[in-house]
């Protein structure tokens, strides 16, 4: 009767201690990204991120990365916006550049809730690659190298994922380090 309730006690505590680990915020951009937390109350606290939020902000699709979702955002940093040429940033976030700004920036979502795991497992289906219809209706090709994780635009230019499951309540964010574009 002891063991049992030893073991009852330790299978309790592996599970529980199972569904915390899952659940457990990630820090990005120097602020804990909590999974209670939806996209953009998250992605508001990461410095690293203040170019992506005032871009959703002038394209007008806060609303919408509140939504139930669920998500899957390839998010990428500050970082990576400076590595647009001169002015890009600038000339997309204008009034008259918001339907690029939104078509831009859905690009980089995918409908549905996909971590590491199951975009490994698509590109292992896919061998070796996998094709991720994007909101904006275009294509992003995932596929990866040793353990990293690599997102290719339709025009051949690869983001590699530099944090992986940033889990919301609403989807989850893959953290990465270009800007990625939909085929001209």
């Amino acid at each position: 009767m002891k063991t049992r309730k030893i073991l009852s006690i330790a299978l309790f505590a592996l599970v529980f201690g199972a569904t915390s680990f899952a659940q457990k915020s990630v820090m990005v951009g120097g602020a804990a990204m909590y999974p209670t937390k939806n996209i953009i109350e998250n992605a508001v606290n990461s410095k690293d991120h203040t170019t992506l939020v005032a871009a959703v902000k002038a394209a007008g699709l806060v609303e919408t990365l509140q939504g139930k979702g669920p998500f899957t955002v390839f998010a990428p940093t500050n970082v990576a916006f400076d590595k647009l040429p001169k002015g890009t940033v600038e000339t997309l976030l204008k009034p008259e550049n918001m339907k690029m700004l939104q078509t831009i920036l859905t690009y980089h979502v995918v409908a549905g809730k996909m971590n590491l795991t199951a975009i490994a497992k698509a590109i292992k289906m896919g061998n070796g690659k996998a094709m991720l219809k994007t909101v904006s209706g275009g294509t992003l090709t995932a596929w990866m190298k040793g353990k990293k994780l690599y997102i290719t635009d339709e025009n051949g230019k690869s983001a590699k994922v530099t944090i992986a499951n940033v889990n919301q309540s609403n989807g989850v964010i893959h953290v990465v380090n270009a800007v990625l574009l939909p085929k001209k």
